[in-house]
């Protein structure tokens, strides 16, 4: 990692907004950073949830790269593995797994952070949700929560969150809800998280205050298209890869992601770049590069991403140099998560135990009854008698 250089209270809110698509209410975290009260001046508290649902994958590294920023700008960060917001997501996590999977998000987390971008995580926690979401104090915001904000509220909060089906349940209006009293109950200063989850910030900042709780700001980070152009999503197989994914099968899915010839929307690959593998090379070495080897030719350099994007215009940077490129950065990203999962026999039990295979169910072939008036046909009282015989008629 690059050396460590003191930062100034400017330098630190500009790292801390730094690559976000929208901060809510800025002045809060302005107010911390920059206070001149030696009294006041403390570090930022930052929160960010993550449900534990399927398993983590390469999407998670765009929120653990601004993770890492907000390490670097002396953020005191809490990881909040979500556990009932797991089970209460259209059952995405069953209870009997759930204790397991907080345990591989953990792990998971902490690697990316400490051993693939390199970063102090002195400051960084994990706390259960459920660990203080039980509590009568969480148990009675709650209560208050649900009789001041409205069905109509609550699910429009949730819509680009929770998982939509046509019949919903009543833990799809729970969920926003918890959510913004996380970080009355975490006690922080801002919750970072997608810009999918802004419905459910600025009805944080509605309600919060009618509660008589104070409101936070709020980092937002832009969604970044999967392989295949749409959402990245652990249950769409072809448009992720899992974080202990050998090379070849990066190799393998990154040659068959979405790359339209001089086409830039919709195009997963540069946004990655943009939002993971430069910054990752800036924290790894205090400048931002990618660069992509070419046969018979000088390789490719680049410090930004807007020279990516105009060389990817002009077919100077092909879909095949392109892909190249960030099959070897997405691999040495991940080369040191799976060196530590590979030393750690608990971690290669874990897996099983968190995902477990899922249980093949054979078909029983049906047998057709050939009615009586074919060879081999039940008679109609044998039938009759054997239905019976299968009655139970113990009074």
């Amino acid at each position: 990692m690059a050396d460590k250089k003191e930062l100034s209270p400017q330098q630190r809110f500009e790292l801390i907004t730094a690559n976000l698509q929208e901060t809510l209410n800025p002045e809060i975290i302005n107010d911390i950073v920059n206070n001149e009260d030696p009294t006041k001046n403390r570090p930022l508290k930052v929160y960010w949830g993550t449900a534990t649902t399927g398993r983590p994958h390469c999407g998670y590294f765009v929120p653990i790269m601004k993770l890492a920023e907000l390490l670097a700008a002396g953020c005191e960060i809490t990881v909040l593995l979500a556990d009932v917001h797991a089970m209460l997501d259209a059952d995405k996590c069953p209870p009997e797994l759930v204790d397991y999977r907080v345990d591989y998000y953990q792990r998971c987390i902490q690697a990316a952070l400490s051993k693939s971008l390199k970063v102090d995580i002195s400051k960084l926690k994990f706390v259960k949700g459920s660990s203080y979401q039980n509590s009568p104090e969480y148990g009675m915001d709650l209560w208050r929560i649900l009789s001041i904000v409205s069905v109509h509220d609550a699910g429009k909060a949730g819509s680009e969150v929770v998982k939509q089906e046509k019949d919903a349940k009543m833990s799809g209006l729970v969920y926003p809800l918890m959510q913004v009293l996380d970080e009355v109950h975490l006690g922080v200063d801002a919750q970072f998280g997608g810009v999918d989850q802004r419905k459910i910030f600025t009805l944080a900042k509605d309600v919060l205050p009618k509660m008589g709780h104070r409101q936070c700001a709020h980092l937002m980070n832009p969604m970044v298209p999967g392989l295949q152009g749409g959402k990245m999503s652990a249950s769409d197989a072809n448009s992720k890869i899992d974080l202990l994914e050998d090379a070849a099968s990066v190799k393998k899915k990154i040659t068959k992601a979405e790359a339209v010839p001089k086409v830039e929307e919709g195009n997963g690959l540069l946004s990655y770049i943009e939002r993971v593998l430069l910054p990752a090379s800036n924290l790894l070495t205090g400048a931002p590069l990618f660069k992509v080897e070419r046969r018979d030719q000088e390789p490719l350099e680049y410090s930004e991403i807007s020279k990516i994007r105009e060389d990817y215009r002009n077919d100077v940077l092909t879909p095949q140099l392109l892909k190249s490129g960030v099959v070897e950065a997405l691999n040495n990203l991940l080369a040191p998560i799976q060196k530590e999962f590979q030393a750690s026999p608990e971690w290669q039990e874990l897996v099983d135990k968190a995902y477990p295979p899922p249980v093949e169910v054979k078909k029983v072939k049906k047998v057709k009854n050939k009615g009586t008036g074919r060879p081999g046909g039940a008679k109609p009282e044998q039938e009759v008698t054997e239905g019976i015989e299968k009655l139970d008629v113990t009074p």
